[in-house]
Order: structure tokens, then C-alpha cells, then sequence
């Protein structure tokens, strides 16, 4: 195989970005295979755009058609592992949109066929593990350039949704329809790089806002913290109702601390010794020239780097590593069991706002399902889950 033919499944925004990148010849070794949407309107645009491209009401039909070697799954969350089982039962490649899924019960379930399948590629869309910006900052972390770390933040607000962008489906922000709010809707890669460069909490303790400043049921302010097990805690800060926006994670080290602004900058210090050795030996001289904002660079050294980003080219390179995978087996930047590690701390942090504690990040699955599903009872427009 030279050419993976891609069957896109949902042409909204996301999907329809992707057709068009494939279609405009912009990514390697795949073509459209077909396009599948229940939607009327949208089959009328995909002839429009894609005249002659085999088009499907129902993704069963398009996995059985013959037409495709592979999909991406551009739905709602909740139908994402649902698809992406269906779709490798058929001895298909699955590229699963973000997130895996909305609760973990549903995407172990994912993870655990999958592993059935060793000879498919299964993957996950988090193209933010392409931007060379957070792969530096892993590289750093891996290479132990600032020591263990004793300290993660991360203010991510720079999701700012008026209310007309809720009103825009019955099934935006709803338990039932979306399986939540920021946390499901515009975090999921923040809180999959954060367990990407910095490893898993052990525990979270949340304090979550329901329809804060908007008119919806699900959460629109989020405030976490985060215990790593080892002595190292972290803060997790997000909203949609920040129309200014900050974008700031940093990650303090014995070594040294990451500060990155905006996903656009890095600026990494670098500490000459260990800051326990410091506390250790430096005599109060040096302190005092230290508060004094004297003799900086006898402590550390600083680098800033900046980067450039261009639209699209995230998205591109995850497609082309989907397709680079199935076609020469080069290893997948984002496998798609890899999902589940930003569903459990979302889910955690659910938890631990509906019951007012600190959960462990190995909670009980059906007493978090349990959970969601009074929220779906209460809204009585979707089915319960199971």
C-alpha cells in the first residue's frame, strides 16, 4: 500500500478541514477513500467539493463498502470508541479524534479490542504532541535538564465561548449530548500534554464551576490540584469565559524551571547545582546579593526560544505519522491507547467536584458513571450510559 484511502467520518469543521487538506494534496500517502455523514446537507456539499467521492448515511455501510482502508473519527465523543471497535473489527486502521472517549470504562473498553488487532494502527488525534514547542519541552524534562520535578501550573483560559456558540446544537455542552464542558470540549490536549511531558497525578482534588458564566449545565471554570505521590503537586487552571486569555505552563524542577508563554515561547533556567546543594552551602553574602537581584548568572544560565506556528500543519503531521505507520511502520507519535490518560484526569476531576474530596486517579469506574448518569437523568433529552 502506497496510498491509505481515509474515510472521513463526520464532515463538520474538524473532518472538513481534513478532506480539504487531503484533497489540496497536502499529506502524504493518503487519499479520501469516502465520506460518511448523517447529516442531508453535508452530502450535498461533499458532492459539491468532492464530486464523484462515495458518500454514506451510515458509517457501517462505509466500513463494509470496500472503499477505505482506514477512518477518522470526526463525531461526538461518546461515539468514538464505539466507532473506532467497529471499525477495527473490520480489520480497518483507526484514527480516533480526541478524546478517546468520554468516560473510562467506554475507552478501556476501546483499548482492550484494540489490543486484540496488534497488526492495525490505532491511533489518536493529539496533534499537539507534533508541535515541535512541547517536544522540546519534553526532550528537556527526559533528558533530566532541570532535575525532578517539584511543581507543575498550567493556566490554559484561552478558550473564551460566547453564549452563542452553546446555543449552536442541542447537544453542546450537555451531559448526555457532549459529556461535559471544557474539560471534554477544549482541554483534552492540554491535559494529554500535561501527563505526556510531566507523568500522571496520583490524586486530584477539583473545584469545578457549572454554567459559571454561561447558560449550561456543564462545567465553564475549572480549578484543580493535582498530587503527584512523590511530594510534587501541580495546578491546573481553565475556562471558557476569559475573553483576555492567558496561556502560561510552567514546570519547576530542583534543576532548573520551563516557563512557556502562549505555546509560542519557551524560557528554560538552568540552576549551576541542585537547589538543595545551594541551600546547603550558600552563605548568607550570597544570599543577600541574590535578594538583592545581584550575581543572577553565578546561579543560572537562561535560554529563550521562540517558535512559529503554522495553521494546519499539526493536524497535517499526525494524519502523515497515521499514514507513515500503516504504510512503513514508522513508530505513531500518539498511539491510540494513549487516550485514556487525559479522559481519567478529566474524570477525576469531575469526580472530585461532584463529591467535594480528593479522588485518586485510580477511582472506581461505575461510581463515576453512576455519577454522570444522574446528570444525564436530570437533563432527560439523552439516553443513560453504560
Amino acid at each position: 500500500m502506497t496510498n491509505v484511502r481515509l474515510g472521513i467520518i463526520g464532515l463538520g469543521a474538524q473532518g472538513g478541514m481534513y478532506a480539504g487538506f487531503i484533497a489540496e494534496g497536502k499529506v502524504k500517502n493518503i487519499v479520501i477513500g469516502a465520506i460518511c455523514d448523517t447529516d442531508p446537507a453535508k452530502k450535498v456539499l461533499a458532492a459539491e467539493k468532492y464530486p464523484n467521492m462515495p458518500f454514506y448515511n451510515d458509517y457501517i455501510e462505509m466500513l463494509e463498502s470496500g472503499d477505505v482502508d482506514a477512518v477518522v473519527t470526526c463525531v461526538p465523543h461518546y461515539l468514538h470508541p464505539e466507532i473506532g471497535i467497529e471499525t477495527l473489527k473490520r480489520n480497518l486502521h483507526a484514527l480516533v479524534e480526541k478524546p478517546a472517549g468520554v468516560y473510562t470504562k467506554q475507552v478501556k473498553e476501546l483499548n482492550e479490542f484494540a489490543a486484540t488487532k496488534p497488526e492495525l494502527t490505532f491511533a489518536i488525534f493529539f496533534n499537539q504532541r507534533t508541535n515541535p514547542l512541547y517536544q522540546k519541552v519534553k526532550e528537556i524534562i527526559d533528558n533530566g535538564e532541570i532535575g525532578n520535578i517539584r511543581r507543575t501550573n498550567w493556566m490554559i483560559t484561552t478558550w473564551w465561548r460566547p453564549q452563542g456558540y452553546y446555543d449552536q446544537g442541542a447537544w453542546r455542552a450537555t451531559w448526555g449530548g457532549e459529556g461535559g464542558g471544557v474539560l471534554v470540549n477544549q482541554a483534552p490536549h492540554q491535559l494529554d500534554l500535561l501527563q505526556w511531558i510531566c507523568g500522571m497525578p496520583k490524586k486530584v482534588y477539583a473545584n469545578l464551576k457549572f454554567g459559571y458564566q454561561r447558560n449550561i449545565v456543564v462545567e465553564d471554570e475549572v480549578t484543580a490540584m493535582l498530587d503527584y505521590g512523590n511530594g510534587a503537586t501541580g495546578v491546573f487552571i481553565t475556562c471558557t469565559h476569559d475573553v483576555m486569555g492567558t496561556d502560561r505552563f510552567e514546570i519547576l524542577g530542583d534543576k532548573g524551571k520551563i516557563v512557556v508563554d502562549d505555546s509560542k515561547r519557551i524560557t528554560i533556567k538552568r540552576l549551576h547545582k541542585p537547589e538543595s546543594d545551594m541551600s546547603a552551602t550558600m552563605n548568607m553574602q550570597d544570599v543577600m546579593k541574590l535578594f538583592m537581584g545581584q550575581g543572577q548568572a553565578e546561579i543560572f544560565t537562561e535560554e529563550v526560544l521562540e517558535f512559529a506556528s503554522v495553521w494546519g500543519g499539526q493536524h497535517i503531521a499526525v494524519l502523515e505519522n497515521f499514514a507513515a505507520n500503516i504504510v512503513e511502520g514508522t513508530p505513531l507519535l500518539a498511539p491510540g491507547s494513549d487516550g485514556i490518560h487525559g479522559v481519567r484526569l478529566a474524570n477525576a476531576m469531575h469526580l472530585s467536584s461532584w463529591l467535594g474530596k480528593e479522588v485518586e486517579l485510580r477511582f472506581d469506574e461505575e461510581l463515576f458513571l453512576a455519577e454522570l448518569n444522574k446528570k444525564i437523568e436530570v437533563e432527560n433529552k439523552f439516553p443513560i450510559r453504560q
